[in-house]
């Protein structure tokens, strides 16, 4: 059986994987973590790498042993349960990740964000940093990203251009958190209206209950970004409920706060282009985790997060 210590070879941040499934049993064989799919002439085996695995999302007609879930908590692979097409997310009757158990996490980083967290004022100036690299992040992945460019996303489009410039100056401005809401609802809408007419998706309306490919690709890809979060935070020792932005009554808000750092470079774009290519849950899914990879989605968010938990430059 593999060790411990080999399981963490791989830091999270660096980490590759993330698997959603349906149909099937997970379950521990010989030392590994397998999951089972059953056919008419015969059953199949497939290994699930967990020393470079960060997310797992069991959907329907799924089953884990409890073997199975020792050792993905030794690797620190986050478990949670979600419907069809992976979303919506849930276990038991809330919504929330199954997290490994680990007394042995470091501490420094949640005294850090303990620290300002019960400041108003520094509070707002961490939310405000993060949709400032949220910006910054979009302009970087939409400048270099030579499939977006073939599908003609731009950073550098008069429209996406103004209004990255003008939500760059709202947030500068903005005197509380509910303002950046409302500015940054405002954002998405205008990436939502621009990504529809760049995939001649021109009929397109946000509806997380709706059918239509887009809407559900945006829904299962938002999942994937908040699984990346959850582990981001999982890791860095802080709890999900101490969010900057999402409000102070929402369990787990913290992990909609750094999954939006992500989710308008990478998910936003390609829900619309993977939608006018009528592509499967299954294509729109490994395309996704490819540009994770690629663009290193992981370690953009626990950089972004260990800056704002070790800062000592408050006034």
């Amino acid at each position: 059986m593999e060790q411990l210590t080999d399981l963490k070879a791989i830091l999270h941040s660096k980490r590759a994987n993330i698997y959603y499934l349906e149909k099937c049993r997970v379950m521990q064989k010989d030392g590994r973590v397998l999951y089972l799919t059953e056919a008419k002439e015969q059953n199949t085996y497939w290994n699930i790498p967990i020393a470079n695995t960060t997310v797992i999302l069991l959907g329907t007609g799924t089953s884990i042993t409890q073997a199975a879930m020792r050792m993905l908590a030794s690797a620190g692979v986050l478990v949670g349960f979600c419907g069809g097409g992976g979303s919506p997310l849930f276990s038991g009757s809330e919504i929330e990740w199954l997290n490994p158990q680990s007394e042995y996490r470091p501490t420094e980083y949640v005294q850090g964000w303990l620290q300002f967290w019960f400041d108003d004022s520094k509070r707002l100036h961490v939310a405000k940093t993060f949709q400032q690299a949220r910006i910054t992040y979009l302009q970087r992945i939409w400048d270099k990203d030579r499939d977006l460019k073939a599908e003609n996303f731009s950073a550098a489009n008069l429209e996406i251009s103004s209004a990255l410039t003008g939500y760059s100056a709202q947030v500068d401005s903005a005197v509380k958190v509910g303002d950046l809401l409302l500015r940054e609802a405002a954002l998405t809408k205008q990436l939502y209206r621009y990504a529809a007419k760049t995939s001649q998706l021109g009929d397109f309306v946000r509806e997380r209950e709706a059918t239509d490919l887009a809407n559900g690709f945006l829904n299962h890809g938002n999942y994937l970004a908040y699984g990346l979060a959850a582990t981001t935070l999982w890791v860095l020792g802080i709890p999900h409920g101490f969010a900057v932005m999402h409000g102070k009554t929402r369990r787990g808000a913290l992990v909609f706060d750094i999954a939006d750092l992500i989710k308008d470079a990478i998910v936003l774009p390609w829900a619309f282009v993977c939608a006018k290519e009528k592509m499967t849950e299954q294509e729109f899914r490994q395309q996704i985790l490819q540009k994770f990879t690629e663009h290193k989605a992981l370690d953009f968010m626990f950089e972004q997060v260990k800056q704002q938990a070790t800062r000592d430059d408050w006034s």
